[in-house]
């Protein structure tokens, strides 16, 4: 579990194509990561990934194929910044929402404009994925909890202000470009419990 307070950010040193899925090479000097464990789980870009090889530089990650076609990180370039956190401890403070690092899919940003010294960035959604984004409800973007200021079909507005703009690579964002989205976890067992048969009428026909 994650709160969509990045932390810090990381560079892509390696991407290595593995029959299919991949391995990463994170390197990252501004986490502690000699206190952890092969094994323990880190937000990359927003993605759940399990960390394997922890040292005072960085990590590896394996990287599955359903991972590769849900979220950005297959469209990754080595040298790359990567937003990371790591897993919440039990008495850690929950400053953004409950984020599990299970992206649910792409949105892309359509423009970004600047509001007083913050900027508003508008994104699009999937047509599946719509209904979950509310205004003034949580949405996290590559690993970073954002309230929704406006939602218009399958369109929706964040604000960013400079710290975040600062610290995480959204402020590297340019129009066309995509990030991983995991939508609020509570609008989707809200759903799955008011319509016990969604999941049956969502199966496609034979």
């Amino acid at each position: 579990m994650f709160t969509g307070i990045v932390e810090t950010t990381g560079k892509l040193e390696q991407k290595v194509s593995m029959g299919g899925d991949c391995r990463l090479h994170i390197s990252c000097s501004d986490l502690n990561l000699e206190t952890l464990r092969a094994g323990d789980s880190i937000s990359v870009s927003g993605a759940c990934l399990t960390m394997l090889e922890p040292d005072a530089s960085g990590f590896f990650a394996d990287v599955s194929t359903e991972t590769l076609a849900l979220t950005t990180l297959g469209q990754l370039r080595e040298g790359q910044r990567l937003n990371l956190e790591l897993a919440l401890g039990v008495k850690a403070r929950l400053g953004g929402h409950m984020v599990t690092g299970h992206v649910d899919g792409k949105a892309r940003l359509i423009s970004r404009n600047e509001d007083a010294r913050a900027e508003r960035f508008e994104f699009e959604v999937p047509a599946s994925l719509a209904r979950y984004v509310a205004k003034k409800g949580s949405v996290c973007l590559d690993g970073v909890s954002l309230t929704v200021n406006e939602v218009d079909g399958r369109t929706f507005t964040v604000c960013l202000i400079p710290h975040t703009l600062e610290i995480t690579t959204l402020g590297n964002l340019a129009p066309g470009d995509e990030v991983n989205l995991e939508v609020d976890l509570i609008a989707r067992y809200l759903e799955r419990l008011l319509d016990p048969d969604l999941e049956e009428r969502q199966q496609p026909e034979e």
